[in-house]
């Protein structure tokens, strides 16, 4: 069996991949003239190959290929940036005013941001019952929030 820091390793790295992945795709300069410099050395050698089916098929399975793992990596990084979008606002409507220690939770992974969505719903409804109890309107910031 595996330790627990074993674990979380291969997932952490395959994270680390992805984004990585994500932010080179998602240049617009470097993506496109890659892309460009594919397609330019593709119609230079077809004269060469004669502009076989096998020539035209090398460029049809190598875009089909691409636009394939491109659609995981954006849904990758699209869930990831909504989940961080979602607590983010769960925590400006809790406390009507932002937290320092929020700005960048995008980079988390998505365990962790689910591990800090679920300590925000609960916070919210510890503050909902406070209120409640005592009939306040606005809460106040405890050190608790301050802390994250």
């Amino acid at each position: 069996m595996h330790a627990p820091s074993a674990k979380r390793a291969a997932p952490a790295a395959v994270v680390r991949v992805h984004r990585k992945q994500g932010l080179a795709g998602g240049r617009p300069a470097s993506a496109f003239v890659l892309a460009c410099a594919v397609v330019v050395i593709w119609a230079i050698t077809g004269p060469l190959f004669h502009f076989s089916d096998t020539w035209q098929l090398v460029i049809n399975t190598g875009t089909t290929i691409v636009t394939f793992l491109m659609v995981f990596l954006i849904q990758n990084s699209q869930n990831r940036d909504s989940a961080a979008i979602q607590v983010k606002l769960d925590e400006l409507i809790r406390t009507g005013s932002a937290q320092n220690s929020f700005v960048g939770i995008e980079h988390l992974s998505a365990d962790e941001l689910e591990e800090l969505r679920a300590r925000c719903e609960e916070r919210a409804k510890a503050v909902a019952a406070a209120r409640r109890g005592s009939g306040r309107r606005r809460p106040t910031r405890s050190q608790d929030d301050v802390d994250g």
